[in-house]
This record gives structure tokens, C-alpha cells and sequence, in this order.
């Protein structure tokens, strides 16, 4: 079953172009990171870049956890019943994957 099957929208629709602009960011920085390689950069160098994407990563990813708790997890609390513990089960999950990256 699609995971936003109640929902019409993500809860980052709002915001959903500086999502895309930060990607792009990102997809940029992995570039750059790639062409290092190419081009022998230091090891400490390119490990440094390695580090920024990770972090630009990491602040996507928590952006699009919080826009999901306060949107599609609180509807679905106030919806009760399995939809809100079948939400809650899976923002769990999701904290989790972040935890463990």
C-alpha cells in the first residue's frame, strides 16, 4: 500500500521548491566530490567535502521528518484509531533509519 495513501499532498508541499534548491545544492557538492577524486585531490580534502554532503544530507532529511511529524503524523493522530498507530509506527521507524546513518 502507498505510504501517503490518506494523504492528498506530502507535508512538505510548502515548502517543496527549497527542498528541490538544496538538492541541487547537494547534488552539486557530490560533483565537486567526484571531480576531486578525478583530479587526486588530499584524502583529508575530499573526506572534508564527503562530511559537508553528509551534513547537507542529514539536514534534508531532518527538514522532511519534522515537515512530516507536524503534517501527516498530527492528522493522523487526530484521525485516531490504526491510521494514527500505523503513523506513529512508521515516524518511529524513520527516526531510527536517521539514527543509525
Amino acid at each position: 500500500a502507498d505510504k501517503g495513501e490518506n494523504m492528498t499532498q506530502p507535508g512538505y508541499s510548502d515548502d517543496k521548491s527549497a527542498v528541490l534548491v538544496r538538492l541541487r545544492r547537494i547534488e552539486g557538492q557530490a560533483r565537486g566530490i567526484h571531480k576531486m577524486v578525478e583530479d587526486d585531490r588530499y584524502c583529508v580534502d575530499v573526506l572534508q567535502q564527503i562530511s559537508a554532503v553528509t551534513r547537507a544530507l542529514q539536514g534534508v532529511a531532518l527538514h522532511l521528518l519534522d515537515e512530516h511529524l507536524s503534517h501527516c503524523v498530527a492528522h493522523a493522530v487526530e484521525a485516531g484509531g490504526d491510521e494514527k498507530d500505523a503513523k506513529l509506527r512508521e515516524a518511529s521507524a524513520a527516526i531510527a533509519r536517521l539514527v543509525k546513518s
